[in-house]
């Protein structure tokens, strides 16, 4: 089956289609909500609301759907949980001092 993917599943990173990501639509794949800001691309953690867009409101869990007016879908997938190590991040940083 050929669809149009527009984006990957923030936790196991299967491809998305437009349709996939509706507000109450959950992954195939994983069963995790599609329409999380964890699967948008203006998620930015360490940014304030971790947002890229200053004028959202406030979403507490970055995990679970919500009815952000300027979700748009990203291909954030970082793999399994979407989080580096603490061997992976020492690496990097000693990597950045050669």
């Amino acid at each position: 089956m050929n669809i149009d993917t527009i984006g990957r599943c923030w936790h196991c990173g299967r491809e998305l289609a437009k349709a996939d990501f509706g507000r109450e639509t959950l992954c195939l794949g994983c069963g995790k909500p599609t329409r999380v800001c964890r699967n948008c691309r203006h998620y930015a953690p360490g940014r304030p609301n971790a947002c890229r867009e200053p004028m959202t409101e406030p979403v507490l869990d970055k995990e679970r759907a919500n009815f952000c007016e300027l979700f748009d879908p990203g291909d954030l997938y970082a793999g399994g949980s979407g989080r580096e190590s603490a061997a992976d991040l020492l690496q990097r940083a000693r990597d950045l001092f050669k």
